[in-house]
């Protein structure tokens, strides 16, 4: 080892020492257990906007990203360089060289911003698109949001052998011998820089792999989480499946890394089997008694007001019976409340279902609700929870899951299996990749193959979801971002529930091979802007996230198409009937012919109404507590199936065996009068062409010269930077090129900056006069003057400039190198 070390000393290049000296340190730990990979593997990162000077360290735009030179002269137009590794001297034109970054090399970004949408004015919500080379974003955003990040969600390349991801600038595939080990050396380095941005006790880290690097991917997360409880779901998304020379595979993975405190929302839907999300709400019953034994003089004790506050839509209470023989006025004021009354919808004057004493009671439970008032009959549907519904309760069978503050009503949902957690198998239709995936990426964009396999919004949108639904102001971070699914995911979780989730996309602006290559024979080279508007980001990320959220495109023609949501409405309909007019007379209808009879019920979708086992031999009718449909096959005993179907309000489809149709109708209209219209629970669609009422921006990564900052040079760049630190709240604030200002305060932003410290007595006092400053910046080069300048302002968050922004990326590299 001594020896060793000798020879490293005498290494002339220093750069090259320090390099073999960090990759012998690393190889003489000696790993034996765990992964073990190639992790010394170089990487590095064209810098196109980068000026070329004396010192920078470059490569042939052409030629291997890791051949590297160094810059000793610049003569015109031509630079005169050595090569890093051999020593060589080259002489070559600017425009056919490149700005490298290597790994471990301190680098000073900032964002130039492209493009913004601006879709609500009033909103301080700002998303944020950067198109940059993913590691270096990731050290920038860690300056920007150290252990602040909610959630990340990455889908990176699978490493499948294919040619879509490359590894200092080149392709990787099948024939490359070390794709393994370059992939998770890539990984690597960006999900140490993760941890790092990821809240460490909430935080949730999301990653989705297929067969490829599953498992070297969960080892990975292991080693690099050791402290999380890490669990993977496996989601169908293509259910057609994909061959692959033996069996078809229809699924990929979602590894979810959750920090020690960390947990699932609650979600609508188990992922897995019949999803029962839009039959989970609880049927009212009505108060005003329907059917036989219905009116006001069949029983006069139940005819009453019930008191309401219209401005609150809540049930006060009932008041007393009104004596027989005496009519109310139904515009009259009780106590200062109208007054709703039983009234039928024949207009005659119906009764309530129970005593107003048994109703009071109730309304002190929550079990009683109103609806809107009907100017036909001058009164208000008054709806309750039934005996049956009550016992449910109490067995646990519904659950109350709140109650109304305003209304005093109780919310209430069955409970069965719908409250279980999310299950580990993922098996929904919506997350087809193809339909919700490509499809959609090709309407709105208005063109065909604009990327290649991307993601079903609703994937990404259950796969958050599950996760961040119950936190409306989380902070989303995806540096693989590709098309922009994720961004486009939280704008539909945010539509949903009116929150304020935050993401923030980071993508390359890589070219495909097919369009690579057509644009070198065109004589374009990469950085050229023909080349560069060809790339994913201006291409495909930033026109998807601008046509969504403005809901057109920039021709002006309207998207088209709805999206899915979680949102439900209930609607009042018609139950069905049927006639059954093709069958015998019941008294020649034998046990085998209604069995056959019930065999052919079939629900809309598809499904059998009613089994078999049902059916008896003196069967006259089925009315089941647990299924939707009832038949009656002899209209001798509609009487009986009457009483039978009362408060049974779950049934929505009736069979009626009858031949005239006189007769039909009439026990049609028995059975509407005696159950009403029933209560449909539906999922809500949003028009694509409605978009979303929030903002974006759009910036490339850039960077700075370290000197020209510390002496406060770039303040300009580094403005937006500043705005994003302090929670991106508002629009981002702009200084014209030759203004130099003292200082800025800017509560509509959250954060203020002192340039000139001797202005601090003036900035001090303006402060003072401010509630929304948040966080404030000192542009000094003392600490103690730092020290002092807080002590004397109340803020949460205080950084010096420019000490703070140099030091986090000089010591960052030393820290990922």
């Amino acid at each position: 080892m001594a020896a060793i070390d000798d020879l490293l000393r005498q290494i002339p290049d220093t750069s090259l020492r320090s390099r073999l000296e960090q990759e012998f340190a690393r190889i003489s730990k000696n790993k034996k257990f765990g992964l073990v990979f190639e992790e010394h593997i170089p990487e590095c990162t064209p810098l196109y906007n980068v000026p070329i000077k004396r010192g920078s360290t470059v490569a042939l735009k052409t030629g291997h990203i890791n051949d590297v030179y160094t810059v000793i002269k610049i003569d015109g137009d031509s630079a005169i360089c050595r090569n890093k590794t051999t020593g060589d001297i080259m002489n070559s034109p600017l425009m056919k060289l490149v700005s490298v970054a290597q790994f471990g090399e301190p680098i000073f970004p900032t964002l130039q911003p492209i493009d913004s949408v601006e879709n609500a004015p009033d909103s301080n919500l700002w998303h944020s698109i950067i198109e940059a080379d993913n590691y270096h974003a990731l050290q920038l955003l860690e300056y920007l949001y150290p252990k602040k990040v909610d959630c990340i969600y990455i889908d990176p390349p699978y490493n499948t052998g294919a040619r879509d991801w490359k590894y200092n600038n080149d392709y990787v595939d099948s024939s490359d011998n070390w794709r393994h080990s370059k992939w998770l050396s890539m990984m690597q380095k960006r999900l140490k820089i993760a941890r790092r941005i990821l809240n460490p006790d909430t935080g949730i880290l999301i990653v989705t792999i297929d067969e490829h690097e599953v498992h070297h991917l969960r080892t990975l997360l292991a080693e690099l989480f050791p402290e999380a409880h890490i669990q993977m779901v496996t989601d169908v998304i293509n259910y057609k499946g994909v061959s692959q020379g033996h069996f078809a595979r229809v699924e990929e993975y979602i590894i979810y890394v959750f920090m020690p405190m960390a947990n699932i929302s609650s979600w609508y839907d188990r992922m897995l089997g019949e999803n029962d999300t839009f039959s989970k709400k609880v049927t009212w019953a009505s108060l005003l008694r329907r059917g036989s034994d219905s009116y006001r003089q069949d029983s006069p004790n139940l005819y009453y007001p019930i008191l309401i506050d219209e401005e609150n839509s809540r049930v006060v209470k009932a008041g007393d019976v009104l004596p027989l023989g005496e009519h109310p006025d139904y515009d009259a004021t009780i106590d200062g409340y109208k007054a709703a009354w039983p009234v039928r919808t024949d207009l005659s004057e119906g009764r309530w279902s129970m005593s107003n004493e048994t109703l009071n009671k109730m309304i002190e439970l929550g079990y009683v609700s109103v609806g809107k008032f009907d100017p036909k009959r001058k009164t208000w549907p008054i709806k309750y929870l039934f005996k049956k519904q009550r016992e449910q309760i109490e067995r646990g069978e519904i659950i109350i899951t709140g109650r109304n503050n305003v209304t005093g009503a109780v919310e209430v949902e069955y409970a069965g299996e719908t409250n279980q957690l999310v299950r580990t198998v993922w098996y929904r239709n919506s997350h087809n990749a193809g339909t919700y995936g490509t499809d959609m990426i090709t309407s709105i964009l208005n063109k065909p193959n604009t990327f290649s396999f991307p993601k079903s919004l609703y994937a990404v949108h259950d796969a958050l979801g599950v996760v961040i639904k119950d936190n409306p102001n989380a902070l989303i971070v995806d540096f693989f971002a590709g098309s922009g699914t994720t961004l486009h995911a939280v704008n539909l979780l945010n539509a949903e529930d009116s929150g304020h989730r935050r993401c923030i996309l980071v993508t390359n602006n890589e070219v495909s091979v097919d369009e690579a290559r057509n644009l070198q024979r065109s004589g374009y080279q990469p950085g050229d802007p023909e080349w560069e508007k060809q790339g994913i980001c201006r291409a495909v990320t930033w026109p998807r996230t601008k046509y969504s959220t403005l809901g057109n495109r920039d021709d002006g023609t309207v998207l088209t198409g709805d999206y899915f949501t979680t949102l439900t409405e209930t609607k009042e309909v018609e139950r069905s009937f049927y006639q059954l007019g093709f069958a015998e007379d019941f008294e020649v209808l034998k046990s085998s012919a209604k069995k056959q009879l019930v065999s052919l019920l079939r629900s809309k979708e598809g499904k059998t109404q009613l089994p078999q086992t049902l059916v008896k031999a003196d069967s006259k009718f089925i009315v089941s507590d647990k299924h939707t449909a009832s038949i009656l096959f002899d209209v001798n005993a509609v009487d009986e199936w009457l009483d039978e179907l009362e408060g049974q309000d779950h049934i929505i489809d009736f069979y009626i065996v009858v031949k005239e149709a006189a007769v039909f109708k009439r026990i049609k209209a028995k059975v509407s009068d005696l159950l009403g219209l029933i209560n449909v629970t539906s999922q809500v669609k949003r028009p694509m062409s409605e978009g979303f009422p929030t903002n974006v921006e759009y910036y490339k990564l850039d960077f700075l010269d370290k000197t020209s900052v510390s002496l406060g040079q770039q303040f300009r760049e580094i403005l937006p930077l500043l705005w994003l630190k302090s929670g991106a709240i508002g629009k981002r604030p702009e200084v014209s090129s030759n203004e130099e200002p003292e200082m800025l305060i800017l509560p509509q932003n959250g954060f203020a900056i002192l340039i000139d410290e001797t202005k601090y007595a003036e900035f001090a006092e303006k402060l003072s006069e401010e509630d929304n400053i948040r966080v404030i910046y000192f542009v000094t080069n003392s600490e103690e003057a730092f020290r002092e300048m807080t002590s004397g302002v109340k803020a949460n968050n205080t950084y010096q400039l420019y000490r703070d922004y140099i030091d986090n990326f000089v010591l960052g590299s030393r820290r990922d190198s």
